[in-house]
């Protein structure tokens, strides 16, 4: 027998009209026309039905009923959620005190996609909540093609010492059998130098080598440590690389922007020679000797803000009674520390004199993390002069954010898709990103710019908060920091 045609009600056509008019608004907010593809079947699901979308629902066997409509919330769910995720809100969780103590290990947030625009997405087929790995460690929660082109809807720019989620720029790749060590390059730098070291006896010093010296010694570190990692896969696993919308999120402040000059003396910040007031509660490592050390329970530590991690540090014994610590502080921290003096001796800053490890890596610079730069951040459409002195700095967004072929010759020749150029124009702006926690923070210091292109997006509430070194009796749930706007963060 012939199935009756469907006759759709009033109700049907009203919602069906209205789903259309709302997908097309989006396609027109996106720029996004090849989706109306699409718009035939959100008809035919209201009005038309011409594909039995709810068979399931005339089924004979109770099983098929409940597993299909289970089944059918799920995916709607993960279309809902995919698309929330992508153009409107996420959720983001602060996992490293880089932040401390403006925003704190533990704090759950909702980062807004809208603030700066959100991006169209470059690696369309993923898993919803799933950054780059499926639950499980079962693998990549993406397929690779296809690969669009970076696009941003009504796109807004990121303002001087906003709070900013972005991909993680040297997570281009990384290891897979370390999943949280994400400096991948560092890594290569660091192994080849030795390896170097044991094979020659010795490495040069590099402040008597040529710019182009020590380009070349910097080369045979990377190679030697790259092939050394490639060749040890047991223990470091593979090594991958991801795109940019799949690597890590990060959560940092802006304190530089396209066009300015950094540079950092004496840990104050300033921009075009014009200090940026640091937020109000910037951390910086004190050394602290104690007349008798505090537990965790004594109510200095709370008040100082000081964490389990800070205390003791990993794998070391609680009961280890030291003589001295080295704390991360505000400034209100230190005085909390100085007003006990039947805990405290003395509180005293200690300089970061640290030259390894900074961006560029692959450039003996002599800059440490308390005086940094000066370092001009790339501006879209403006040009800058290269010589093989500031080519580390500006080589992995030549490279690798914008896509060229950048070489050096024997000579010292810069050659850019293989032509000869003393000269680069920038096609994106670019961003400095820094931890508030100062002295230990990963941040543009070690690995570089920060491209308009890996912004994700702007906190704007923590709606959870747990400490993690409290009971549930005893501040587990920081009540205080619940519903709190980011922006009256400073």
């Amino acid at each position: 027998m012939k199935k009756k045609k469907y006759q759709a009600t009033k109700s049907d056509w009203a919602k069906g009209i209205i789903l259309c008019i709302l997908y097309l608004a989006f396609l027109f907010w996106v720029d996004a026309w090849w989706g109306i593809i699409v718009l035939p079947f959100i008809f035919d699901a209201y009005v038309t039905r011409l594909i039995p979308w709810t068979w399931w629902k005339e089924a004979e066997n109770p099983l098929v009923r409940i597993v299909m409509s289970w089944v059918d919330a799920i995916v709607f769910a993960l279309v809902a959620v995919y698309f929330v995720n992508i153009y409107f809100f996420q959720n983001y969780t602060i996992p490293s005190s880089s932040l401390e103590k403006s925003l704190l290990v533990g704090d759950y947030l909702f980062v807004s996609k809208l603030s700066y625009g959100p991006r169209v997405p470059q690696t369309p087929l993923h898993m919803p909540l799933c950054q780059h790995t499926l639950p499980l460690g079962l693998g990549k929660s993406y397929i690779e093609w296809p690969q669009w082109d970076y696009k941003r809807v009504s796109p807004k720019s990121v303002q001087l010492n906003d709070i900013v989620v972005f991909n993680y720029p040297a997570g281009d790749t990384v290891v897979t059998a370390i999943p949280y060590q994400t400096e991948y390059y560092n890594m290569c730098y660091v192994f080849g130098r030795q390896i170097y070291q044991q094979e020659m006896g010795s490495t040069p010093d590099e402040s008597d080598l040529t710019a182009l010296q020590q380009r070349n010694l910097y080369d045979t570190y990377y190679k030697l440590g790259r092939m050394y990692i490639k060749n040890s896969s047991q223990e470091y696993g593979k090594i991958a690389s991801r795109p940019v919308d799949r690597r890590e999120n990060y959560v940092k402040r802006c304190v530089g922007l396209p066009g300015q000059t950094l540079q950092i003396k004496n840990r104050v910040i300033y921009l075009d020679g014009v200090k940026n007031p640091d937020a109000q509660k910037v951390q910086f490592n004190y050394r602290v000797e104690w007349l008798a050390r505090p537990d965790m329970k004594d109510p200095i530590i709370k008040e100082a803000g000081i964490s389990y991690d800070d205390l003791y540090g990993e794998g070391m014994d609680p009961m280890y009674a030291a003589v001295q610590d080295v704390l991360p502080l505000t400034v209100e921290g230190k005085e909390k520390l100085l007003a006990r003096t039947d805990l405290v001796a003395s509180v005293n800053l200690v300089e970061n004199r640290d030259t390894q490890n900074l961006y560029p890596l692959n450039y003996n610079t002599g800059w440490t993390c308390d005086n940094y730069g000066p370092i001009w951040i790339p501006k879209k459409g403006e040009k800058i002069l290269l010589t093989l002195e500031n080519l580390p700095v500006y080589e992995r967004p030549i490279r690798v954010y914008e896509g060229n072929d950048l070489k050096v010759t024997e000579d010292g020749k810069i050659l850019i898709n293989g032509e000869v150029t003393q000269e680069y124009t920038f096609k994106m702006d670019y961003y400095w990103m820094q931890g508030d926690n100062r002295h230990n923070s990963a941040d543009s210091r070690c690995w570089g710019f920060v491209p308009e292109d890996h912004i994700v997006g702007k906190p704007i509430m923590i709606w959870l908060s747990i400490d993690k070194d409290r009971s549930w009796f005893g501040g587990h749930i920081r009540w205080n920091r619940l519903f709190r706007f980011v922006d009256n963060i400073k």
